[in-house]
């Protein structure tokens, strides 16, 4: 991350800090004033989630006497605010990280260790979160940088009265069934397809990966795309675009093609449920979803995002304890029944799979077979390569194996200037 975010790297930093914008945040001055008699700890937050965030802290203040400035940071300013909070060395108190950009928050040393926190807040233990996003597990060298807030996973939306139309009973379970299912819906007529793949995702083809049984980092942990795991993955994503199940237009709109049915299917996450409800509440009880079609595995995206100590921050004991506040099961689901991001506190999502609510069970049910993305520095700048070599073979003719070939080397370059 110094690397990236230094002003001698401006080859690096242009396109890794877009990327940051998707994924983190970040902004502002790191000072935590005493106002009061009291410690103010200033929090930076994704979005447009500040108002809630601030509701939220209401009772730990009431408990603890501890303050909470929100910054809530539009994406369009993410690039900007980040890049001066590091190269300063300052930045909040507490800071909302994107999983996908851990890693690089870890390259920069901006994160205090939080080994002995973990120690000290019961709420915080590793064993109350899923293995996948346990403290230790997102650490590419054994030091916990971060905790779990929110969730998100990726499940398949479909076109119940679609399928039904088709004479399909149920959504497909294996990829032979989606790929059947697919085809057959993309045979209804012109502009009618079966499967939408946004061509901008860049995690779909590493969870193929998965489901084919490989991954895409080897035994040493580093990025590793030539496998025949990854080849069969390959396959299976071009493979729609092949016998034209899936769009290839750049600026297909997934909502849009869901709600009038031309792409009745695709593979997306919970804020994709909003949207729909937002867009066409007359279609309750037309659409459903489902864990994702399984190979060797269903294993689909573990993502959201964490919370992180900064390290220069002053009240870094007062920062741990709106941790711990905001790790507690409670909290977490009135977080979710406020915003409706997911827990990642395990009591958290067993509470809410117990709720009358088959998207949430679903949701909380996939979590159980989920992975983050790989925990290494530079990963998004490899994944977004990865996905302009696909879309390139799927949508402009380019020759598969050279085109993959200059992928390789591309994800080689880049992991060695870490």
């Amino acid at each position: 991350m110094r690397r990236l975010l230094g002003t001698t790297t401006a080859a690096l930093s242009g396109a890794a800090l877009v990327l940051t914008m998707a994924a983190c945040s970040g902004g502002g001055s790191a000072e935590a004033a005493a106002t009061g008699g009291s410690t103010t700890l200033k929090v930076w937050v994704m979005g447009d989630a500040g108002p809630a965030f601030t509701d939220l802290t209401t009772d730990f203040t009431s408990d603890t006497g501890i303050k909470v400035q929100v910054d809530a940071i539009p994406w369009e300013n993410v690039n900007d605010k980040l890049t001066t909070a590091v190269a300063s060395g300052n930045g909040p108190d507490v800071v909302q990280i994107g999983l996908s950009l851990l890693p690089t928050f870890a390259d920069a040393g901006v994160l205090a260790d939080l080994t002995d926190v973990l120690a000290q807040h019961p709420a915080l233990d590793p064993a109350n979160f899923p293995d996948a996003v346990a403290p230790e597990n997102l650490s590419t060298d054994g030091v916990p940088l971060s905790v779990p807030w929110v969730a998100d996973t990726r499940v398949l939306f479909y076109r119940s009265d679609i399928l039904a139309e088709a004479g399909i009973d149920a959504p497909p379970t294996t990829w032979d069934e989606m790929r059947s299912v697919a085809k057959t819906l993309a045979q209804r007529g012109e502009g009618q397809y079966g499967y939408y793949i946004p061509l901008w995702d860049n995690t779909l083809p590493v969870q193929y990966t998965w489901q084919a049984g490989g991954d895409v980092v080897d035994a040493t942990g580093a990025v590793d795309f030539q496998s025949p795991e990854f080849a069969t993955a390959v396959d299976h994503w071009l493979g729609f675009f092949e016998d034209g199940s899936a769009p290839t237009a750049s600026d297909w709109d997934q909502t849009q093609g869901f709600v009038t049915g031309a792409t009745p299917m695709v593979v997306s996450g919970p804020y994709l449920a909003k949207a729909i409800q937002d867009a066409a509440p007359e279609l309750e009880g037309k659409w459903a979803v489902t864990t994702l079609p399984a190979q060797e595995t269903g294993t689909s995206l573990f993502a959201g995002s964490n919370l992180g100590i900064w390290k220069t921050s002053k009240h870094a004991d007062e920062a741990a304890q709106l941790l711990d506040f905001l790790a507690q099961p409670k909290n977490q689901v009135a977080w979710y029944d406020t915003v409706g991001e997911l827990p990642t506190s395990s009591e958290a999502l067993t509470e809410l799979a117990g709720r009358d609510d088959e998207h949430l069970a679903v949701y909380v049910e996939q979590l159980k077979a989920a992975k983050t993305v790989p925990m290494v520095p530079g990963w998004d700048l490899v994944a977004n390569e990865m996905a302009g070599a696909l879309t390139a073979i799927a949508t402009t003719g380019a020759d598969k194996q050279s085109t993959l070939d200059a992928f390789y080397a591309k994800a080689e370059q880049i992991q060695s200037t870490y």
